[in-house]
């Protein structure tokens, strides 16, 4: 466990900051103490407009319940039609991560903005009486316009923190507007502002930074180059979008950095350090704020009126719009996603619902109509969303494609976008080791580059990119930009040297030099939450690969893809320089320009960039605590060595200050995540095997079909329709065989959280395999029809019966499976070793069919 003084929350850090009383955790109400008074009070740059006024008590005037409801109610594209929106009035749209035209990934630019067609033109369509009030648009457009084919993707946010540069950040805002207008929308969900605390969190790499500081440097900058400036006149202009900034408030202090965890610290650290980014955000006119899908002291902010109301609204005089998160409403006490008068009663002006919309609708209209829902805020919650639609022009600018950069999808990767992000990439990157001058490396050499981040455009630009979790993509799918590989390659040929690409590290001809691209592969939110800061814990194979090369006399420069500081002491130790890279997206030529020496043999681009993020002397070392008396990270924040200032770093400490058995503790899968090393293939009758890549997915016969839903979480549960037609398999795979005769011996067992949706019409068997002609199958149909129709429960099944069938458990390749020939639906949402008798039910070694 961490010492209690490393960590960050709570009341050792209350202690810490010289908090107390009223609003520290542990003897404060639900909700902390929150007095409005002591907190920043930014002015709003916007002055009154009296003819806006107008126009907008005009519409006002003139709308029915019904459309004022829809106002305030944004759907997914994924789960409503352009008719939807011409039927309900509905005010808004969103196409969520993993939402896209036809529900293909790869959608091309051209569909995007046929579909934002259709949703504007729905909107507009007075066929039914309805009033001609067009949507808003709103998208992730979190580092670019990463959701569409072709955008130039710039680093993520801890990448640009390393940056110290507001102005590349306003430009990158800029850029990205240019590239979402495009595509046909007009609102980013941008930027996050959060102040992370525990690099432990799956958030993390969307922070700019640890420091407070650094995060209000950046917050107006962004939203002025997503908006424009206030009082020019390109303010708001068809080559801007609406900015939301993000995710209001405290979303970075969560307990042990556990995403839409509970933020429990006193009321002086959340206005201090967590509100940082807003006051900024807000004199530069932000024109949305998004709130958080955590709590504070226990109280979720999508319904704590005090921060929403009191503080947002009143104290910093926000005059734009409150949105919430994906269903965040769904989590407030007594609110399920269908139904949440509170969260419109606290303070929020939009409620994304985006596949809970026409319950949420309907829901809401009743309670508007029995007065639960005062008519006085449900006025001003719609008369926020039309001032922000007004402000933009919508009324008047037609539709997607005929306004000014509608359609013009050339400017999708410009050149002179994918300069600014190269730029980007290089003041990003932070040299942290550099031994006896190994860098810059000579072109003209024969260079080897490997690893598995090489040659990786997925891996490189991280989540939020095409998909939701980034990942299932291909190189193909970013025709405007390198690979570093690329990058490195290119480079080297015109300088007249050679590059050989060897993933695994195999080279043809012994290289003069070596670059290994390794790091974290793509995750996003919570499927990105960490036990430890333990790198790939138990998976030494890329620590071999450079120690292999190092023993071979080959210089080894390590470059290390992440989206938070990890302990990586060993790698450090092992090569001769290492450079921390973070995600940083399409231009992996970025790279190249600062490893590589120049045309003249000299430095052609030093180091710029300096840790926004303290690096982890330990991987129990969680917490970042800038300016803590006690905090002693490995590398401090602001550290980043330069060609001009650079010294030998002595070998670092390889004792870990945690277990593999904390760092894995058994789960194969949980949160919409699979456990490094694990696979999930679909299998039809004649055994060809799919690999699930991206969801939703199907075998060849469609004989099995899986897809994402919703248990405690956004998309962490997977569905399985056995359709009856054929026999058919879902198997969750191990790359490598593990042996569980430990875990048998311990009475452990394989524990499922799942969820009967439809009750087998036939005999189910559960196996698990051990290799050719190896394995054990227990019968689980009684065990499925005995469990409750549509309700969560967890299912065990000891690991010893598979043994007492004849598996053997030293070498399981195959670590469930589950067959039927009959129809069958259920849902899981985690699979983990676990102590007999945490399950609710238990497989009898002795069950019967």
């Amino acid at each position: 466990m961490p010492s209690a003084v490393l960590r960050r929350g709570g009341l050792v850090m209350a202690a810490a900051l010289g908090l107390s009383g009223p609003g520290v955790a542990g003897n404060a109400p639900a909700g902390g103490t929150i007095q409005p008074e002591r907190w920043p009070a930014p002015a709003w740059p916007l002055p009154a407009d009296p003819a806006l006024e107008a126009r907008i008590d005009a519409l006002l005037a003139t709308m029915t319940l019904e459309e004022k409801v829809g106002q305030i109610v944004q759907g997914d594209i994924s789960s409503l039609t352009p008719e939807d929106v011409r039927k309900y009035r509905l005010g808004s749209v969103l196409a969520g991560g993993g939402s896209d035209p036809g529900g293909k990934y790869n959608a091309a630019p051209a569909q995007w903005l046929a579909q934002a067609d259709a949703f504007y033109e729905a909107s507009m369509d007075t066929r039914g009486g309805g009033k001609a009030i067009p949507i808003l648009y709103g998208i992730d457009a979190v580092h670019g316009q990463s959701n569409v084919i072709g955008a130039t993707v710039f680093p993520h946010n801890i990448g640009l923190g390393a940056t110290r540069n507001p102005d590349l950040i306003r430009e990158i805002g800029r850029i990205t507007a240019i590239e979402t207008r495009t595509t046909g929308m007009e609102w980013t969900f941008a930027p996050t502002v959060a102040v992370p605390r525990d690099d432990r969190w799956g958030r993390s790499y969307e922070g700019y930074s640890e420091d407070p500081k650094l995060v209000a440097s950046y917050a107006g900058a962004m939203v002025e180059g997503l908006q424009g400036k206030v009082g020019d006149k390109d303010f708001l202009d068809a080559a801007h979008v609406i900015s939301s900034v993000k995710h209001y408030l405290g979303d970075g202090g969560t307990s042990d950095g556990k995403d839409q965890g509970d933020t429990q610290i006193g009321e002086a650290e959340l206005r201090d350090i967590h509100n940082a980014g807003y006051p900024p955000a807000i004199a530069a006119g932000a024109q949305a704020v998004m709130i958080s899908f955590s709590s504070y002291q226990g109280v979720k902010l999508a319904g704590h009126k005090p921060l929403v109301t009191d503080v947002l609204k009143g104290r910093m005089n926000f005059g734009g719009f409150v949105v919430t998160d994906w269903n965040a409403h769904g989590q407030i006490a007594g609110c399920d996603n269908t139904q949440c008068p509170a969260t419109v009663n606290a303070g929020v002006d939009l409620v994304m619902a985006p596949d809970s919309w026409k319950p949420f609708y309907e829901s809401t209209l009743a309670a508007a109509k029995a007065g639960t829902i005062p008519m006085a805020r449900l006025d001003d919650a719609v008369r926020r969303v039309l001032r922000v639609k007004f402000r933009l022009g919508l009324f008047d600018a037609g539709k997607p494609s005929q306004r000014a950069l509608g359609g013009k999808f050339e400017l999708l990767g410009a050149p002179e976008h994918r300069a600014v992000a190269r730029r980007a990439v290089r003041e990003s990157l932070v040299l942290l080791k550099n031994q006896r001058g190994v860098l810059p490396l000579d072109p003209k050499k024969k260079l080897l580059v490997a690893g598995d981040g090489a040659d990786s455009m997925a891996k490189q630009s991280g989540g939020w990119t095409l998909t939701w979790q980034g990942t299932g993509t291909t190189r193909a799918d970013f025709p405007n930009g390198e690979t570093i590989w690329e990058g490195l390659k290119a480079a080297v040929q015109v300088a007249g040297g050679s590059a050989e690409l060897a993933p695994d590290g195999r080279y043809r001809t012994k290289p003069d030099a070596a670059i290994v691209v390794i790091g974290e592969n793509p995750y996003a939110e919570f499927q990105g939450d960490l036990p430890t800061l333990l790198y790939k814990p138990g998976d030494d194979s890329e620590l071999a690969l450079i120690r292999k090369l190092r023993a071979d006399g080959i210089p080894v420069v390590t470059v290390f893809l992440s989206g938070r500081p990890l302990w990586v002491n060993r790698e450090i130790n092992a090569s001769d320089a290492f450079v921390a890279a973070w995600l940083p997206g399409s231009e992996g030529a970025g790279i190249a320009d600062v490893l590589l020496r120049g045309p003249d043999d000299g430095i052609h681009y030093d180091f710029k960039g300096r840790l926004s993020y303290s690096w982890p002397r330990r991987a129990d070392q969680y917490a970042n605590n800038v300016g803590q008396k006690n905090y002693r990270p490995q590398f401090p924040y602001g550290y980043g060595l330069t060609y001009a200032r650079a010294s030998d770093l002595a070998p670092l400490s390889e004792i870990s200050g945690v277990s593999l058995a904390q760092a894995q503790p058994g789960q194969y899968y949980g949160l919409g995540m699979l456990a490094p090393g694990l696979s999930l293939t679909l299998e039809a009758a004649d055994r060809r095997a799919v690999s699930i890549k991206t969801l939703p997915a199907a075998a060849d016969d469609d004989s099995i079909r899986i897809a994402a839903v919703d248990h405690r979480r956004q998309e962490d549960a997977r569905r399985v329709t056995w359709s009856g037609s054929a026999p058919a398999r879902l198997s969750l795979i191990a790359d490598a065989a593990k042996d569980l005769t430990r875990e048998a011996n311990g009475d452990m067992q394989l524990s499922l959280a799942l969820r009967v949706d439809a009750p087998p019409k036939g005999e189910v068997a559960i196996s698990v395999a051990c290799g050719e002609g190896c394995g054990a199958t227990l019968p689980l149909r009684d065990s499925l029809a005995s469990l409750p129709v549509g309700q969560w429960t967890t299912l065990g099944i000891p690991l010893k019966c598979f043994a007492l069938a004849g598996a053997n458990l030293s070498k399981l390749s195959g670590l469930l499976a589950i067959e039927t020939s009959a129809p069958l639906q259920l849902s899981f949402s985690r699979i983990a070793l676990t102590p007999q008798g945490e399950a609710e039910r238990t497989l009898g070694c002795g069950a019967k069919k």
